[in-house]
């Protein structure tokens, strides 16, 4: 299942940070800096997931399933 997320990016560091804590989780994604959207793909919680990315100091919103 392939999750998307707004993500507060403005820079290659902000999509950077979000590489560090999603690699950690051994979940394959896709970062659309553009647009500042991550998409995960993963059988965790979204809750999980989120926890995760906010873990970057950006903001993050729950957007749905793709």
């Amino acid at each position: 299942l392939t999750h998307q997320f707004f993500v507060d990016m403005i820079c290659e560091g902000c999509s950077g940070a979000v590489t560090r804590v999603l690699t950690k989780l051994d979940v394959k994604f896709d970062i659309d800096l553009p647009n500042k959207k991550v998409f995960i793909e993963s059988d965790k919680d979204t809750d999980v997931l989120l926890e995760t990315l906010k873990k970057t100091g950006k903001t993050v919103t729950y957007i749905g399933p793709k």
